[in-house]
């Protein structure tokens, strides 16, 4: 079992938020999420569309908290999550595969999707580092990202949001132009 690609549960969850958009503003939303995850899925009701939400806000403060350079409170939260929601590891066997590690599937789902990302995000910073959880410095744009990059650079959840500081200012009337360089005619 690969633990630390639970983590990514943590940013879908988290990118279900952007400004004036909420991907869960009700059931079909939470519904719509878990649609690709079978082992996350099953009868939902209304407190677990606001457990969802408050997951959301908890793991957004971690990612927030990393980005600031506040590793202690990143792991601080998220150690929090780790207490409230433990995770049941069990053996199993299937699809012709030895025996191999599985979460227990026991909970309500807010609680195993919980489970799986803090366990997911713990695995993760624990061998690559907090400081590769970052928070998009896009204008408007608090989505989260992973930054895989070699030299820790990543500032941005996608090309979009990189983009966009550079075409504001190449829009803006106070942005200096750059002209095309004269060409001589004769080469």
């Amino acid at each position: 079992m690969n633990l630390a690609s639970y983590a990514d549960l943590a940013i879908d969850l988290v990118n279900t938020r952007r400004p004036q958009e909420d991907d869960l503003s009700d059931l079909e939303g939470l519904r719509s999420l878990l649609a690709h995850r079978p082992h996350l899925g099953g009868r939902i009701a209304h407190r677990d569309l606001d457990a969802m939400r408050e997951l959301r806000a908890q793991l957004h403060a971690i990612f927030a908290a990393a980005a600031r350079g506040d590793e202690e409170g990143a792991v601080d939260r998220l150690n929090t999550l780790l207490i409230h929601h433990p995770v049941h590891p069990q053996l199993a066997r299937h699809d012709g595969q030895g025996w191999h590690l599985h979460f227990n599937e026991s909970g309500s789902i807010p609680d195993r999707y919980a489970a799986r990302t803090a366990m997911g995000l713990a695995a993760k910073i624990a061998s690559q580092g907090v400081d590769r959880l970052g928070l998009c410095r896009g204008e408007d744009c608090e989505r989260v990202f992973f930054d895989t990059t070699a030299n820790r650079s990543r500032r941005y959840c996608s090309d979009r949001c990189a983009g966009r500081p550079s075409v504001t200012a190449a829009c803006s009337p106070s942005a200096p132009r750059v002209s095309a360089p004269a060409r001589d005619g004769g080469q």
